[in-house]
This record gives structure tokens, C-alpha cells and sequence, in this order.
């Protein structure tokens, strides 16, 4: 489905005609109170204290309007404080907007001008519904959905701030819509078609590797997880400012289309819900995509390492020795630990052109939901750029968890056979650092001088928060997530600033 039209007004929220008027609602001492609108509050205030509405975090209540407001009804929204934050207003929207089954045209009203970003952001996110053709929509995703927002804000900036936050969103919703397309629908030809068709009429370079290139290149983790399939790999390239003297920032993507665990067969429940398993490559082309229609000062170029992983008699074996681009060998111990090879192609060939920083991200290791749960990532890498990524985090309301990487883990990876081994089988300690560590290892350096420092590296591991598999919650829908999408713009605008 499109995104709903967003518009500033500074038309006052009590004459704007609307099916639903959203304010936000702070818990006081004395009672719920409306922000933003002293006219409103005074209207509504007593009102929201004869139906119980407390104000407390992303409550909300929908009653008709009073005399005096021209639009139909009003659903309050909780935001908790009388001076929330931009999270909390944030994920405030987006439940209002969950909550709207039937409202085609709302009108908004951000606490203060400065949260008009973060209202944006939030009920626009939690305005999608998956709407792919020929697809049922899911239970509770019918009837009429809401296709104009209008904002209310003062700010001589507004517009700006809303044209950047539809933006971000709008990335969340291409991520989203690709995760939940069946795998039947998506795999690596018809992901790298999708590519072309989102990235028509940007200032972006697209170079899509099939796999006689991929031979020809050796990239020889893509092609062994993907040889068991019938539907052959893909590496996709997407390059933004290619030729600029501007920051290079590399990001690479798992897009492992469907994971079966090919030999290393996986259950039949931990099966189900394996076409989430490519997040991390319709998380990087979507923020790159992003970035391009923001004009952002910055040079992006982002690996989408895509392959179905299935079992067959084509498909690799567990002791089968696979050779990365670039000449390093890998012994494949655990069919099932495919991500991380053909995350190795990505990360070295990212390598070669020498980037100002590299960032990966995964659905890598069912360890990271074990050991963070489904809301945090799992963040690991060099110190200066996990810090740069934790900031990034902070400013969109990503949470991310810093990781270590022990040296101490590298032994468990030795093999007689190849130069490491992707697993270690029967070990369940630390795995999810331990693919880390893999990782670490096919990040080149900053030149050809054998005792040259890696590039600057940070590998996010979102296996957790990619799918919520739970109730949805603020802009949060069950499902794909769109988690670290905007963490990534964050990121690539910060670059650009320096």
C-alpha cells in the first residue's frame, strides 16, 4: 500500500476536518493532560479524566470530539512524562496509529514543534499494513486504513523535518514489505529485480553479479550456500556517489532469502519464518536508497550478499573446504552457520575498495535472541565506530547492545584443512560472539602494508529485534520490524556531517 499524504498545516487543530484529531496526553498528579495546544487541552482535559485515560505510555483512547473541534473524534495518545523525549513520542504515534482501524484522514498534533520529526516518524511507521498483490492481507489489517495525515506545527522548519522523517519510514516500509514477501516470491533473481525497481530514477550505480560472475570473481561463500538451490545466487552492488570526495561508508547485508539449514537440516518449527533471514540486505539497501533521496554528503556502496540456502544433492556438506574472494578457506562444519560465508565475500570485497568504515548486518545467530532477547542487537566491533553506531542508535531509539569479541574464542574455530573452520559443533557458549569473531576475520585493512590497522568495522547482529514474533508495540507491527534501518541513516548522515 502507498504511504499515507503528510502535510504541515498551521491551521488550528480545533477547525481542521478529520475523521480522527490525535493529541498527545502527559500522566500529571492532578490528571491527563493534552500538550501541545492550550485550547485543546482545556477542551479535552476533562473529558479524558471521565473515561479513565491516564496518560500512561502509548495508551490510548478514542472518544468522540467535544463542541468546538471540527474533526469527528479524538484519540488520545499517552506519552507517560509532561516532557517526553523523542522515543516516547515516537512510539506514541505510532500506536495511535495502530489504533486508527477506521480513519482515513487524521490530523496530528506533536507535543511541542520540536517533535514533529519523531510524530512523523512514528505514526507513519505505525500506519503499515503489508499489502503485497495477490497476498491476503493479515487478520486485522482490513477495512479503511489512514491515507492523509496532516501536522500540525508552527515551526518555520516543519516541512523539512517532515519531508526527512517520511523519508526514514518510508525505508522502514521497504524493508518490512520485503521481509514479509513469501520466499517463494523473493528470492535472489527476482530480490536483485526488486533492487532495480527501488532504486529507479536515484542517483544510484547498480551492479548485480549472477553466478557466472560470482565464479568468476571467487566469491565461493555466496556460490556454496546457494548451491543446493534451484534458484541460483546473487550478489548485488549498490553504489551511491560513487565519484565523490566525501566519506565512504561500506554496509554490508545478509540476504539469505530462505535458510532451511541445507544439510544441517534445521527443525520444522525453527524453519517456519525463515524468509527474515535476507533483513540485513533490505536493511542496507534501504537506507542507501534513503540516503540518495536525501542527497546526503556521504559515499555509500552496500553488498547485498544474497542465496537461498537448501538442502539437495547439490548442496554443500558439512567437511566440504570452500574458498572466500580473496583466497582464504573456509571448512564448513555447520551447513546451518551459512550467513557468516557469504557474509565473508561481502566483507572482503567491501574491503578492496578500501572504505573510510565498514558496517555489517545479520540475522546471524540465534544466540543473540538467547542472549539478548528481540529487542536489542547484539554490536561488536572496532571501539570508535560501535561508538559512532551507539550514538546513531541513541538519536533514532535503536537499541543496540555492545558486545565483545575475545581473542580467546579464535582457537575454537581451527581446523587441519582450511585457515578456520565457520563453527565449532557441540560448543554452546558464546556464540554469537564467536561468529563475531569469524567475521573479524575477512575485514581487510587500510592498505597493503601486512601490519596496516582493519578498517574501522562494526557488526550488528539483529536476530532479535528483526522479528517480533510477540504483540506489536508503538510503531512496532508483528513481524518484520524494519529495526536498524534508520540507525543506518543516522549513521550515514553523521558521516556526511564530518
Amino acid at each position: 500500500m502507498p504511504l499515507p499524504d503528510v502535510t504541515s498545516t498551521t491551521e488550528p487543530a480545533t477547525t481542521i476536518d478529520a475523521d480522527a484529531l490525535v493529541v498527545f496526553v502527559a500522566r500529571t498528579e492532578t490528571g491527563p493532560r493534552v500538550l501541545g495546544d492550550a485550547s485543546l487541552s482545556e477542551l479535552l482535559s476533562p473529558g479524558l479524566g471521565a473515561v479513565a485515560a491516564s496518560g500512561a505510555a502509548e495508551e490510548t483512547v478514542r472518544l468522540p470530539a467535544p463542541d468546538g473541534i471540527a474533526a469527528t473524534s479524538i484519540l488520545a495518545v499517552g506519552v507517560g512524562s509532561d516532557t517526553p523525549d523523542a522515543e516516547s513520542v515516537r512510539r506514541a504515534a505510532g500506536a495511535a496509529l495502530r489504533a486508527l482501524k477506521t480513519a482515513p484522514a487524521i490530523a496530528l498534533v506533536p507535543p511541542s514543534d520540536d517533535d514533529v520529526a519523531a510524530a512523523v516518524e512514528g505514526a507513519v511507521m505505525g500506519a503499515y499494513r503489508f499489502d503485497a498483490e495477490g497476498l491476503r492481507a493479515r487478520e486485522g489489517d482490513e477495512g479503511a486504513r489512514t491515507e492523509r495525515i496532516r501536522v500540525v506545527s508552527t515551526a518555520p522548519e516543519a516541512d523539512a523535518h517532515l519531508a526527512r522523517a517520511l523519508i526514514a519510514a518510508e525505508a522502514v516500509w521497504t524493508v518490512r514489505d520485503l521481509v514479509t514477501t513469501p520466499p517463494h516470491a523473493l528470492y535472489p533473481e527476482t530480490f536483485a529485480q526488486r533492487v532495480g525497481e527501488l532504486a529507479a530514477d536515484l542517483p544510484l550505480e547498480i551492479e548485480v553479479l549472477d553466478e557466472a560472475a560470482l565464479a568468476a570473481g571467487g566469491f565461493g561463500g555466496i556460490l556454496g550456500v546457494g548451491q543446493g538451490s534451484s534458484r541460483p545466487p546473487r550478489l548485488v552492488v549498490l553504489r551511491y556517489n560513487r565519484h565523490a570526495q566525501a566519506p565512504h561508508l561500506a554496509l554490508v547485508g545478509k540476504g539469505i532469502t530462505f535458510d532451511s539449514g541445507g544439510l544441517s537440516l534445521k527443525p520444522a518449527a525453527s524453519m517456519v519464518g525463515m524468509k527474515y533471514d535476507m533483513t540485513g540486505a533490505a536493511t542496507t539497501l534501504a537506507a542507501t536508497i534513503a540516503a540518495a533521496k536525501l542527497g546526503l554528503p556521504v559515499r555509500i556502496t552496500a553488498w547485498l550478499c544474497l542465496a537461498e540456502n537448501m538442502p539437495s544433492a547439490t548442496a554443500i556438506r558439512p567437511n566440504d573446504v570452500l574458498t572466500i574472494r580473496g583466497g582464504r578457506t573456509v571448512e564448513v562444519l555447520n551447513t546451518d552457520a551459512e550467513g557468516r560465508l557469504v557474509m565473508a565475500d561481502g566483507l572482503v570485497a567491501a574491503s578492496e575498495e578500501r572504505p573510510d568504515a565498514i558496517v555489517d548486518v545479520a540475522t546471524l545467530t540465534g544466540a543473540a535472541r538467547v542472549a539478548l532477547g528481540e529487542r536489542y542487537a547484539g554490536l561488536m566491533g572496532d571501539a570508535e565506530l560501535v561508538s559512532a553506531v551507539q550514538r546513531a542508535a541513541e538519536a533514532t531509539g535503536e537499541l543496540v547492545w555492545p558486545m565483545p569479541l575475545p581473542s580467546e574464542l579464535r582457537p575454537l574455530l581451527a581446523t587441519d584443512v582450511a585457515d578456520i573452520a565457520n563453527a565449532k559443533p557441540g560448543n554452546t557458549a558464546a556464540g554469537m560472539l564467536l561468529a563475531g569473531v569469524f567475521l573479524q576475520e575477512f575485514v581487510g585493512r587500510t592498505s597493503d602494508e601486512p601490519d596496516a590497522p582493519r578498517i574501522p568495522w562494526a557488526h550488528l547482529d539483529i536476530a532479535g529485534p528483526a522479528n517480533n514474533s510477540g504483540g506489536p508495540f508503538g510503531y512496532t507491527p508483528k513481524g518484520s520490524s524494519g529495526v536498524a534501518t534508520r540507525l543506518l541513516i543516522a549513521l550515514a548522515e553523521a558521516f556526511g556531517a564530518e
